[in-house]
């Protein structure tokens, strides 16, 4: 469960290999997310990704500014 504040900010990976590991040690652990996925199912390609995020956010938010 996260709790989404109004200047958070979203940074995605390719959907080949995420982020580099030099880029992730740039953020705590716990500011990290992960979509869950049920194993042997594929994976949510990049958009689909960004959207469940950022829709997730946007609703936490009342849909500020939309």
């Amino acid at each position: 469960d996260v709790t989404y504040m109004r200047d958070d900010v979203f940074v995605f990976g390719p959907e080949t290999a995420g982020l580099p590991d030099e880029r992730l040690k740039a953020f705590p652990s716990e500011s990290q997310l992960r979509l869950p996925m049920r194993p042997g199912n594929r994976s949510l390609n990049l958009s689909n990704a960004v959207a469940v995020v950022v829709f997730e956010a946007w609703r936490q938010l009342g849909f500020a500014g939309g």
